[in-house]
């Protein structure tokens, strides 16, 4: 990774990462089976085991790529070097930069770790091998199944509903409604007000896509978002980005997840944001944690995810800003979130193995079927 500025990658000691030789690499000969569970035999405060925390700390360093929200992600790589002393490098980009990137290397990653972001490009990345399987000890802690890849290839760390947001002064003005379902998105006097996100880099962007075909079917889903996108003034590169502007006023409609738009009332101020649950369901993310196959730092990267499944971690969520619904039994809960309505249960039957095996199609089939896309849709 060369020449990478401080804006654009993070270190919590402050050493530039350019001269610290991120090349990736397969992991070293004494690193354990990804299919063999650690040795539980004796603990530290976040459940993992003692080897793997001496070895961990022998690396000496760890490299991660959040898709979470920045300040909950520098949050969690400054605790991580807190507890055990590994220099921690971070750097902030959408799941959809994530999975390019890594695809890219191809077994050779920068990074060894993959933290926050819906589970959809996770899912592309393990079809295509690009993830390293491990089995965690703090996996006994996660709530449901559906929260976790079978094979150990992610984890699931929280939860949040896909919803829509709103600008209530601005919709008065107007003297228009707010919507309350997705289809009612597609009514002509929505045009030019609706903010969603870029298909070819949101993970949020992917997860309406496989919402949007689940509800409605392969051919009418699409169909939809062909429909919506005549509604649609800007895809932003991130899934947060609609949210970050509803306040303001510059968007009026966003398409997101509702604890972005409980960020903004809550921590922002802006009591001018409605939030909408669809009226006929939903779906909810699960943002994940994983390894990249062929790290440099296996055991480190092992160590995060033990920690990422701990209280230590989850709980500085909320803290932070962050108000998913946490997804292990024991953790406390955000109380924001069910104060503003949402239940993660309440939610229709997401299909994460259709998404696993089809996402990447149907990413293809949406910019085919909108022409490959406009302007809209330009990252740079």
């Amino acid at each position: 990774m060369s020449n990478v500025t401080r804006r654009d990658f993070l270190s919590i000691s402050g050493i530039a990462a350019a001269g610290l030789g991120l090349a990736g690499c397969s992991g070293g000969g004494d690193t354990k089976s990804p299919d063999a569970a650690p040795d539980a035999a004796t603990e530290d405060k976040v459940g993992a085991p003692e080897d793997l925390v001496k070895a961990a700390k022998e690396e000496g360093t760890l490299v991660v790529y959040g898709s979470c929200e920045e300040d909950y992600l520098a949050e969690a790589c400054n605790h991580f070097q807190e507890l055990y002393g590994i220099e921690v490098q971070y750097q902030r980009l959408s799941t959809g930069e994530v999975q390019a990137k890594i695809e890219e290397e191809n077994g050779n990653p920068s990074g060894d770790v993959w933290f926050g972001g819906t589970t959809d490009p996770y899912n592309v990345a393990t079809a295509e091998g690009l993830l390293e399987p491990y089995k965690a000890n703090n996996a006994s802690h996660i709530l449901k199944p559906k929260y976790m890849d079978a094979d150990g290839n992610w984890y699931g760390i929280y939860t949040g509903l896909l919803g829509i947001m709103y600008n209530k002064d601005e919709l008065e003005r107007k003297g228009i409604d707010a919507p309350k379902d997705f289809k009612d998105l597609l009514d002509e006097k929505y045009k030019g007000l609706i903010w969603s996100s870029n298909y070819n880099t949101a993970g949020t962007a992917k997860l309406i896509i496989n919402t949007a075909i689940q509800k409605y079917g392969h051919d009418e889903g699409i169909q939809f978002l062909v429909d919506l996108d005549k509604n649609i003034a800007v895809y932003t590169k991130s899934g947060s980005g609609p949210s970050k502007n509803i306040g303001t006023g510059e968007c009026t409609i966003g398409l997101g997840f509702l604890h972005d738009g409980i960020y903004q009332i809550v921590d922002n101020g802006y009591e001018n944001i409605g939030l909408q649950i669809p009226e006929s369901g939903t779906s909810c993310e699960v943002g994940a944690t994983a390894i990249f196959k062929g790290c440099k730092h296996e055991n480190a990267a092992k160590l995060w995810i033990e920690y990422a499944l701990s209280p230590e971690c989850v709980g500085l969520a909320a803290q932070n800003g962050s108000y998913q619904f946490l997804v292990i039994d024991n953790a406390e809960q955000p109380q924001v979130a069910k104060d503003y309505g949402l239940d993660p249960d309440n939610v229709m039957d997401y299909d994460f193995e259709d998404a696993k095996e089809n996402t990447k199609k149907y990413v293809e089939e949406v910019m085919n079927a909108l022409g490959g896309g406009d302007d809209r849709f330009k990252t740079e």
